[in-house]
């Protein structure tokens, strides 16, 4: 079946489902409008169905339609979940400056999201996944919603090395005093961080506040991952216990180019196992995304 691709404005489809968010009212987090998308399984309408969905995460320097975000959408709504991926402030086309972004801003863009997403009726149950820094975010979000019922997490190589790169004063190819950082570094002589996520980020309890999810979580980390230690997934599962498990993805890198495919499929298959999703209830399915970016 052909591909067909909908384009809807925020307000016509919260108009549908019978949404008070209207959009001269949009989502925002410290810094301002957060960016997003919105892709929905094919056929689906929001005004009378009904179905589950994963709030994406992306990583540090990236953003919602870099990989692998975009497949992960993909691959969610070709067996009938839903998903929002959304650029942290700073990022993409979100408001701010990378330079003023921390954790707890991101943490608060990641709160705003999961408001926004319990206000759409047409969804049931929600997920939540991050890659690399996103993964930092999406474990202590779901931390810090511990009493909310979110269905599953997913880390595909949690960057949790953020705390130690900190501590240690050497963030990528950027290095400075830890203890008295400059007003930003640049990484790579392009991409700027700020004194306040210097300071901060040694301070983070990645894992303590992780810990409070107590619901099902998958591990997914390269072998081949050079900017993520394979450590920080192993902690994590340590954190986590029996409801989690670790797959190493043999040959794939940081930025999952060599195996997408695969890392897509074990994120279905893990989701589809939350939500209690059927294989025959999957099929073609259209992408829908909102015009608010």
């Amino acid at each position: 079946m052909k591909k067909v691709y909908i384009y809807i404005t925020l307000l016509s489809l919260l108009s549908l489902t019978g949404c008070k968010v209207a959009k001269d009212v949009p989502v925002r987090g410290p810094e301002g409008e957060i960016a997003y998308k919105i892709t929905l399984p094919e056929g689906f309408d929001p005004a009378t169905d009904r179905c589950p969905m994963v709030i994406l995460m992306h990583g540090i320097f990236s953003s919602k339609d870099v990989n692998p975000m975009p497949a992960l959408a993909k691959g969610l709504a070709k067996e009938g979940i839903a998903s929002i991926r959304f650029d942290f402030n700073g990022h993409g086309k979100s408001d701010g400056r990378m330079q003023d972004m921390t954790i707890e801003k991101e943490l608060a863009d990641a709160r705003a999201i999961w408001d926004c997403v319990g206000k759409l009726p047409f969804v049931e149950g929600v997920g939540l996944l991050g890659h690399s820094q996103g993964g930092v975010i999406a474990s202590m979000t779901a931390g810090r919603l511990a009493a909310e019922e979110i269905r599953g997490v997913v880390l595909i190589a949690p960057g949790s090395v953020i705390k130690e790169a900190c501590q240690g004063g050497k963030f990528f190819n950027a290095t400075f005093d830890p203890k008295n950082p400059p007003e930003y570094i640049r990484c790579w002589g392009v991409k700027k961080l700020g004194r306040e996520y210097l300071l901060t980020t040694q301070q983070l309890d990645i894992y303590g506040t992780a810990a409070a999810y107590k619901g099902p979580v998958l591990l997914l980390h390269g072998d081949r991952d050079g900017i993520v230690p394979m450590w920080c997934s192993e902690k994590f599962l340590q954190t986590y216990g029996s409801q989690a498990t670790l797959t190493v993805v043999e040959g794939e890198n940081h930025t999952i180019t060599r195996r997408k495919k695969e890392v897509v499929a074990k994120t279905v298959e893990f989701f589809k196992k939350c939500f209690q999703i059927n294989q025959t209830d999957s099929g073609a399915r259209i992408c829908v995304r909102y015009l608010w970016e």
